[in-house]
This record gives C-alpha cells, sequence and structure tokens, in this order.
C-alpha cells in the first residue's frame, strides 16, 4: 500500500474517532471534514485529476437510441499503456475515425471488469456466509443468460 493511502487510512481513522462514526461512512463527508481540517491539500495534478473523472462520468452516462429502438452507451473506454502511464482513452461508437481495435479492446476489458466483481461477489458472499453462518446461506446466481434474455425483451405496455 502506498503512504498516500496510509495517509487516507489514517485520516479516516481519526474521523471515525472524533465524529461519531456509525458504521457508515460518506466519502465526501470524510473528505470534506478531511480537507477542513487542513489533513487533505489538493495539489494541481489532483483537481487536473478530479476533471477528468467529471468528463470520463459525462462520458460514461451519454446514452442513444439506434434504429432499432435499443438503447446504448456512447462512448466506451479502453486502457492503454504509454510507456509507464496507463492512459485511459475514450471514442465514441458513432464516430467513423474511431478505430474497430479500440472497441474490441473496449469489450474485452468491460467483460473482464464483470468477471472480477463476480469473483469479488463470490468471494464476499462465501466469506459472509462462512463469518455469520446463517439459517439461510445468502446464494448468489452467476450465470446472467436468463437475465440479460429477459432484459431484452420489449417493454409489455398495459392496455
Amino acid at each position: 500500500m502506498s503512504a498516500y493511502s496510509n495517509q487516507v487510512k489514517d485520516y479516516i481513522e481519526r474521523y471515525k474517532a472524533e465524529t461519531g462514526h456509525d458504521g457508515l461512512l460518506d466519502p465526501h463527508e470524510v473528505a470534506a471534514w478531511a480537507f477542513h481540517n487542513g489533513l487533505h491539500k489538493p495539489n494541481p495534478r489532483t483537481i487536473i485529476d478530479v476533471i477528468a473523472a467529471d468528463i470520463s462520468q459525462v462520458f460514461r452516462e451519454e446514452y442513444r437510441t439506434d434504429k432499432h429502438g435499443r438503447r446504448y452507451r456512447a462512448k466506451h473506454a479502453a486502457t492503454h499503456k504509454k510507456g509507464s502511464k496507463t492512459l485511459s482513452l475514450w471514442a465514441d461508437l458513432d464516430d467513423p475515425v474511431a478505430p474497430h481495435e479500440h472497441f474490441v479492446r473496449s469489450f474485452a476489458q468491460r467483460r473482464q471488469q464483470i468477471v472480477g466483481d463476480c469473483l469479488q461477489l463470490k468471494t464476499d458472499v462465501d466469506v459472509y456466509n462462512d463469518k455469520r453462518d446463517p439459517v439461510v446461506p445468502v446464494q448468489v446466481p452467476l450465470d446472467f443468460t436468463l437475465d440479460v434474455a429477459e432484459m431484452q425483451q420489449p417493454l409489455k405496455r398495459a392496455a
């Protein structure tokens, strides 16, 4: 863990001790508290990162509808290595000059993220069930075939 991560963890513990922590943490409240108490001072790089994150969020939220009525995400990100840096580059699905390889990479990376999320969810559920030993253990099916098929069905409108 980096020194920065340790610093953040330290002031989170201080926040919990000083504010009557109830078991739930709002990162915005913790950040405001840390900033107000002089524990976290943004530098220009941090500010640029925040603006870039806002731009990425706007990209992530842009949806369009195709001629078949399917709602699709317009912008797609893929990570690329450039020297020692990892860049997140975005392309618009409707931009004819955006390279095909970008979308192949983006879709593969998104699928891998989903697999990673599923693995972590299964691990978390397994640990929960082992620690709590509930009468009815939490079960989380990870086969989404029927869920996807159901969500692809046209909405049935009430007459």
